[in-house]
């Protein structure tokens, strides 16, 4: 690869001594490719079974597989029906890292475009809550795109910055994700063209800013806690640096050493000149695993006095009765009534996850589930109410096969003739939800939303 930047280069060569020529040699191979089965809405084994994919497991990822070179999940129905997420198979390991169990309130700060939120939201298991955070206004659109697609239900997202947060959520969160913007390294293979963006200096200058964002991530965190440190550069200034800054910076944290980990290698204490706690950390190798470079640590806040609660969201701005015309909508067209908290904003009803808290001051693109819009006294169902539900919860269905043109017209977002009923129907791939269609006069007219269409032939 000749683009590499030659300060770069020369850096690489110093730290990595003798395994330099291994490393240099994995940048003329191709990047691997991965894919998250999504087991909120299909078990892995039935997956396996039904993907016309190459597959093999990725060890450090449960649900975690590569794909074959000719494979183009991207392309493929079942992607749309939110079965899978495409995923680069190192960064698939923070969030297996962090230890996430159902009940949880968690956040992941940095989240877009989310497949680590998708990875914590299934660990969830519909329990507890996630916030997922990203101040990045385009790229906060496509978490909200990726996670509606997935089927996501308890979560909230945010645009918003650290210090804004950590106003709000002092000691909260059981766990926190922080997979901070970095310098990149660890992607060049990946993605060339970030190559040309970076620099010698940019290291040290990113380091800077992540240091911000863990000492406000430290503050969100209830005590005894835990929160991992990523990044997907290989400079020990972001990586060993940052952690051991945090660590003399905040003597009530600790790195904890999983011993699960055994593919990745260790953090390099002496290439900062820090502390041998530093080899608890994780760092993942090209030339060493079926991956991209990484890198990772996960601390723990010691336990000392209870986390703090938060006035609830839904007994803040909640309503106390459903719009008339969703009532209709559910009793005619669906088979299992969402129930639970309820908030309207403007003309678009949402579902709120139970334990949410109130989200006051703060810039919040989706405080939940949005179901749908309330529009000339109708209901309009919204494309994450049919993600997020199964064929078995509607009244009716419009299936169509994998490899028919009727689903691949549906996704270009075309009207389709020859078809029975009348009203909402829930268009489905093999079972599987793909968004929603109304009948009327023998034609199914198109709701899928105008921003995600694609020509996928």
């Amino acid at each position: 690869m000749s683009n590499l930047p030659e300060a770069f280069v020369d850096r690489m060569k110093g730290l990595l001594g003798p395994e330099y020529p291994q490393f240099i040699g994995c940048f003329n191979g191709t990047p691997h490719q991965g894919l998250r089965v999504n087991t909120l809405k299909i078990v892995i084994e039935d997956f396996l079974s039904l993907a016309p994919f190459e597959l093999k497991p990725v060890p450090w990822a449960e649900g975690g597989f590569y794909y074959g070179d000719e494979d183009r999940p991207g392309k493929h129905p079942y992607y749309y029906a939110g079965l899978y997420y495409i995923q680069e198979p190192s960064a698939m390991a923070p969030a297996e890292l962090l230890g996430v169990r159902p009940g949880h309130k968690v956040l992941d700060l940095c989240a877009a475009p989310g497949g680590k939120s998708f990875q914590i939201a299934a660990r969830l298991k519909g329990e507890g809550f996630l916030l997922s955070n990203e101040i990045d206004g385009s790229r906060v659109i496509v978490l909200g795109e990726n996670l509606e697609r997935l089927g996501v239900r308890n979560v909230a997202i945010t645009q918003e910055t650290p210090g804004r947060l950590a106003a709000v959520f002092k000691n909260y969160f059981d766990r926190i994700l922080v997979d901070a913007p970095c310098s990149g390294e660890g992607m060049f293979r990946k993605r060339p063209d970030m190559c040309s963006v970076w620099s010698y200096t940019l290291p040290d200058r990113m380091s800077v800013r992540q240091k911000s964002i863990l000492k406000h991530a430290a503050e969100m965190l209830a005590p005894g806690g835990r929160m991992v440190y990523s990044t997907c550069t290989f400079s020990p200034e972001e990586n060993e640096g940052v952690v051991d800054w945090f660590l003399k910076e905040h003597p009530d944290f600790s790195l904890v050493d999983d011993v699960r980990f055994t593919w990745f290698d260790r953090g390099v204490p002496e290439w900062v000149g820090g502390s041998p706690e530093l080899a608890k950390a994780y760092r993942l190798w090209p030339h060493k695993i079926k991956g991209e470079g990484h890198f990772m640590a996960l601390l723990e806040k010691r336990a000392d006095g209870g986390a703090n609660s938060l006035p609830l969201f839904h007994k803040r701005r909640g309503i106390s009765k459903l719009p008339v015309e969703y009532e209709f909508f559910m009793k005619e067209y669906m088979n299992e009534f969402v129930e639970g908290h309820f908030y309207v904003h403007k003309d678009q009803l949402y579902w709120i996850p139970p334990s949410l808290p109130d989200l006051s001051g703060l810039k919040v693109l989706r405080p939940g589930l949005r179901l749908g819009t309330i529009k000339k006294g109708r209901f309009i169902p919204g494309h994450a109410l049919a993600m997020s539900s199964g064929k078995e919860s509607v009244a009716q269905t419009i299936e169509f096969s994998s490899d028919s043109k009727e689903v691949m017209r549906y996704l270009e977002g075309f009207t389709l003739t020859g078809f029975d009923g009348k009203g909402w129907v829930l268009v489905t791939v093999d079972g599987y939800s793909l968004g929603w269609g109304k009948l009327a006069d023998g034609m199914l007219k198109n709701y899928y939303p105008k921003g995600l269409r694609r020509v996928l032939t």
